[in-house]
């Protein structure tokens, strides 16, 4: 009765299903390793969990923080784009705090764009993109992401009466773990101009990149009609503390503040100090996350590999993504493998049509309890499409 168009438009989570699998694998008395979700199990830095105890016991940080108490934070963000890409931004009218990035995409969606409008998202895709976009009422039309073309989407097979509002991109990519360089990048900013179509680019992982690849920014392409979210749920390892923050074009995010000010009156002034003192941390100190990552990688792509599964070696993102052969219902599969051996991964289905056939693994175990996951599902049949 009280729910309206938009709520009933949002996409029915397949995680709902995982949780359920899992806690009957639990029931039954198997150990679970859950592989399902992407949330760090690093520790944030030390420095950062310091400013937030100190916080904590001074009073100027109870009260509602306003847009001016987020100075501090917005320059720590300008001085971390300017030292790790080399792009200068203004940080009175270029970088606007956010709660967690997730946050930031569906206000910013609702802030930029009409209902009705076009969006372009990439399939597969992160499965919240899916939900912001049902929420702003927009039409979204869908961009393969192909492993041929290493899952980097084709912009000139868009068709000439398309007119995006939006371009939605996010690399290094969740689920499949693929990189972008800088003229990829240049190239779709340009594409984007064209076409007066904002380019929103999705980097949680900045960081988290591996050997010696290291991420680009959208925002080396330039600030016009560019804007890119970041978080430091990843590579800062604070997914519970919801803090990120926007930069690029100013009048999309001062589109931006005007809906945050109807709703929110940003992070409390702690987590912003705290975010603040992670974002000037030397890069090394955050390197080290992305070492244990890197680690985790390196024992279960050859795991899963032995179970002859094709298996891309991820040169970013906390990711596995794995094609499972003969695999033509994910989801089921994803349930009866949690089930059956305790082991919990992400249907591909739940990320978009592209994904079925895969299944994704967020590398937040030890290397061993990696290699024991896999070595768990080699127990489990790869049957035809079943109902669940």
């Amino acid at each position: 009765m009280w729910t309206s168009r938009r709520a009933a438009a949002v996409p029915g989570s397949v995680f709902a299903l995982m949780d359920a699998a899992k806690g009957r694998a639990r029931a039954a008395g198997l150990g679970v390793i859950d592989l399902s979700i992407g949330s760090s199990d690093q520790p944030p830095p030390e420095a950062a969990l310091e400013t937030l105890r100190e916080a904590t016991r001074d009073p100027a940080t109870y009260r509602y923080p306003l847009f001016s108490d987020t100075a501090p934070l917005r320059e720590a963000a300008a001085g971390y784009l300017t030292r790790r890409f080399g792009v200068r931004v203004d940080a009175g009218r270029e970088v606007l705090p956010l709660i967690g990035a997730q946050e930031g995409l569906a206000h910013l969606l609702l802030a930029v764009a009409d209902p009705g409008d076009t969006v372009l998202l990439p399939d597969p895709c992160y499965p919240p993109y899916l939900g912001a976009v049902a929420v702003a009422g927009l039409r979204a039309v869908t961009l393969p992401l192909l492993p041929d073309r290493g899952f980097l989407p084709d912009l000139d097979a868009v068709p000439d009466e398309v007119r995006p509002r939006v371009l939605l991109l996010n690399y290094p990519n969740n689920p499949t773990s693929a990189v972008a360089d800088a003229a990829f990048f240049r190239e779709a900013a340009a594409w984007c101009r064209a076409r007066g179509t904002l380019l929103i680019h999705d980097h949680p992982y900045a960081e988290l990149t591996f050997g010696n690849y290291r991420a680009p920014s959208a925002l080396e392409a330039g600030l016009e009609g560019v804007v890119e979210l970041h978080s430091l749920s990843k590579t800062h390892h604070l997914g519970g503390f919801r803090i990120g923050f926007a930069a690029g074009d100013a009048d999309a995010l001062a589109a931006l503040a005007r809906v945050k000010g109807a709703v929110d009156f940003h992070a409390y002034l702690g987590i912003q100090r705290a975010a603040a003192v992670a974002l000037g941390l030397p890069d090394e100190l955050g390197r080290v996350g992305a070492r244990v990552f890197e680690a985790r990688r390196d024992a279960l792509v050859p795991a899963l590999r032995g179970l002859g599964w094709e298996v891309a070696l991820p040169q970013a993102s906390m990711y596995a993504w794995a094609r499972v052969p003969g695999l033509t219902d994910s989801v089921a599969y994803a349930v009866r493998a949690a089930e059956e051996t305790g082991v919990a991964v992400s249907p591909g289905r739940a990320f978009g049509e592209r994904g079925e056939g895969f299944v994704r693994f967020a590398l937040v175990q030890p290397p061993e309890v990696l290699v024991e996951a896999a070595r768990r599902l080699a127990e489990v049949a790869v049957r035809d499409r079943v109902s669940i």
